[in-house]
């Protein structure tokens, strides 16, 4: 049966994506095929969501308008004869989540195909992603639109030359991981302060939660929100100094830098 968007990886991401697009009706259910080595997981995602799921990718690929590789970049050369085959035979857009894969080792996959290349994080999986595209030689305007109203299903969009990607992969792609780690040192410090780990907890959520909100919504730096709440003499003041001392800044930008490396060294 002919589909509209063909998902190559029916895992998380590709899931928060499906989700999300069905929920929307950006995609009837029935438009979606979904190609996935998983016995088990084809059957989740049809009886979840009502898609077409198959082992066959060529299947997937052949009957696609819009393509989502959403697998891991180590596995993609085990997917390129799948892509040049259709290539050979059609021209569809090519969306791809891979990390660390460049435009042009995708193009070179299907050539004469628009590519966008795109970064989304695990927020999305709820709603609250972040996702920046980057286009290749022959996506149009039009192509980059579709793109962005997939990819706005599950989250913010920005567009970016793709000299960015792996910097964005760095920062917002892996980000929600040192994020995580945050909140559960706030929440280990509110323990050692003698908070019920529950109580903990939620306070380190919902003040991570807070914070992003009000720095989103008053559009401030967040260095100024920072001296509103850093009294002199303070008991904010004296917990930056404690970050300040155990090097929180210089921590979270190698963080940033070692990911957005690592994201070099898979595209090599």
């Amino acid at each position: 049966m002919p589909t509209q968007l063909g998902v190559l990886g029916g895992g998380v991401m590709g899931e928060a994506l499906i989700s999300r697009l069905i929920s929307l009706k950006i995609f009837a259910a029935e438009a979606i095929a979904v190609g996935d080595p998983s016995a088990s997981r084809r059957q989740f995602l049809v009886d979840t969501y009502g898609v077409q799921a198959t082992g066959d990718n060529r299947a997937v690929i052949a009957n696609a308008a819009v393509v989502m590789a959403a697998i891991k970049p180590q596995i993609f050369s085990k997917l390129v004869p799948d892509l040049q085959a259709a290539a050979s035979q059609q021209t569809s857009l090519l969306l791809s989540i891979m990390a660390g894969t460049p435009l042009v080792t995708l193009e070179a996959a299907v050539p004469g195909w628009p590519v966008v290349r795109a970064m989304p994080n695990t927020p999305a999986t709820v709603g609250a992603g972040m996702t920046a595209i980057a286009p290749g030689q022959h996506a149009t305007a039009d192509h980059l639109a579709q793109a962005r109203t997939i990819f706005a299903a599950v989250g913010d969009v920005v567009e970016v030359p793709e000299n960015l990607i792996n910097a964005v992969t760095g920062l917002s792609g892996s980000g929600p991981g040192y994020v995580a780690i945050m909140i559960e040192a706030l929440a280990d410090g509110g323990v050692a302060a003698g908070l019920p780990r529950a109580i903990a907890l939620q306070l380190a959520i919902q003040t991570v939660r807070g914070t992003a909100t009000l720095v989103q919504d008053t559009d401030l730096h967040p260095a100024i929100l920072k001296d509103r709440v850093t009294s002199p003499g303070g008991t904010t003041i004296a917990g930056i100094a404690a970050l300040e001392a155990g090097g929180i800044r210089t921590a979270l930008i190698r963080a940033v830098k070692a990911a957005c490396d690592r994201a070099d060294e898979l595209g090599t």
